[in-house]
């Protein structure tokens, strides 16, 4: 991956990454499959890297959203299984001729795909069954089960490697009874699926909270997704910071109050007794959002927190680094083991995966040992 700014980097700890795999693995049992999600350049990570750290650590499957995310694995050399979430009904050719499995949320999706094998005369070709529980999103209803059945009774052109369902909200306690109830909705109707084409496919329906949650609901595989990247839906839990998003200072300015004001908008004040700033080469087009700037956060500063000051540019921002040791080059950590990301999606009233996947390829990911 290129690297468009030498200045800033989102450095993917391996350690940090393997600690969290190993913690996630310790909670299944010996045969239970793990597939992880790289969707979303691996949850912003860097899909290519993160996915060749999940090949060699031994996860049995990965996750993307949309083929392209797929074909960009298999051009980086990526052998595992890939199951493509959102497989749409445009790119069949793709799919097939990258070897990737598409999942399957509806029959209109599906007759299409196994028009397009017939016309090849494939058979045997690997689907994922994905099933509506109550997220309402995606996927097959109860009522539908019985029109899917019967549509691929005898279709050789295809087998069900999986069968699937999403957690709508498996971090909240207050919601369990609708989890519980979604298992079981997903397990009835997954069984009524094997019974009916002969053979049982792989059952699958727990995420990264499911798989801290209800454990004993793994069934033959898990996706882990958020946790893999550092964080835990139970209190207490301290999984370790996989990505630490550092740049470099570019400059460094001893203002007096005669010079007036700092940024756009002239919203960064001076104060009486001078202000002394830096300016790294990060901004909104980097993932740190506008909301953030004016003193809402602060970054990390050779062990010392600097707030912002001004607005948010779209490459750059401004710190406030008065009474801080700072020179021109020295490293500055946006979010990482401090801040977290967490804590900035809480300034935000946001999540971390909105933190992570705003950081844009033109940040090169590196993978560091530590």
């Amino acid at each position: 991956m290129g690297n468009e700014n030498d200045f800033s980097r989102l450095e993917i700890n391996l350690s940090g990454c393997l600690e969290n795999y190993r913690y996630f693995r310790s909670r299944l049992e010996k045969d239970t499959r793990l597939l992880v999600l790289v969707k979303a350049n691996a949850y912003g990570h860097g899909a290519v890297e993160f996915a060749h750290l999940m090949e060699d650590a031994g996860a049995d499957y990965l996750a993307v959203a949309y083929p392209v995310e797929g074909i960009e694995l298999r051009e980086a050399g990526i052998s595992l299984p890939i199951l493509v979430l959102t497989a749409g009904t445009d790119f069949f050719d793709e799919i097939i001729r990258y070897g990737l499995e598409p999942g399957i949320p509806n029959l209109c999706t599906l007759k299409a795909l196994c028009d397009e094998l017939s016309s090849r005369g494939i058979t045997g070709f690997p689907i994922h069954l994905k099933l509506d529980t109550g997220m309402h999103r995606l996927g097959f209803m109860t009522s539908e089960i019985d029109e899917l059945l019967e549509y691929i009774k005898d279709n050789s052109s295809i087998r069900v490697k999986s069968i699937y369902s999403h957690l709508a909200a498996a971090e909240d306690p207050e919601s369990d009874s609708f989890t519980l109830g979604q298992i079981s909705m997903f397990r009835d109707n997954a069984d009524r699926i094997s019974a009916s084409i002969g053979y049982r496919p792989l059952y699958h329906i727990l995420n990264s909270a499911g798989i801290e949650r209800f454990p004993r609901y793994q069934f033959d595989m898990v996706r882990l997704g958020i946790g893999i990247y550092g964080i835990s839906a139970l209190p207490g839990v301290k999984l370790a910071p996989v990505a630490s998003f550092k740049c470099k200072i570019l400059q460094i300015k001893h203002l007096k109050p005669e010079d007036g004001t700092i940024g756009y908008g002239r919203f960064g004040r001076i104060s009486p007794e001078g202000t002394v700033i830096a300016t790294i080469p990060v901004g909104y087009a980097d993932g740190i959002d506008r909301h953030l700037g004016r003193g809402k956060c602060s970054f990390s500063l050779n062990g010392r927190r600097v707030p912002t000051i001004g607005n948010i540019c779209m490459d750059m921002c401004m710190l406030d680094v008065t009474g801080v040791d700072a020179s021109v080059g020295d490293t500055v950590t946006i979010f990482g083991e401090d801040p977290t990301a967490t804590e900035l999606a809480d300034i935000l009233g946001t999540i971390p995966y909105e933190i992570f996947t705003s950081v844009p390829r033109r940040i090169e990911r590196i993978v560091v040992k530590q």
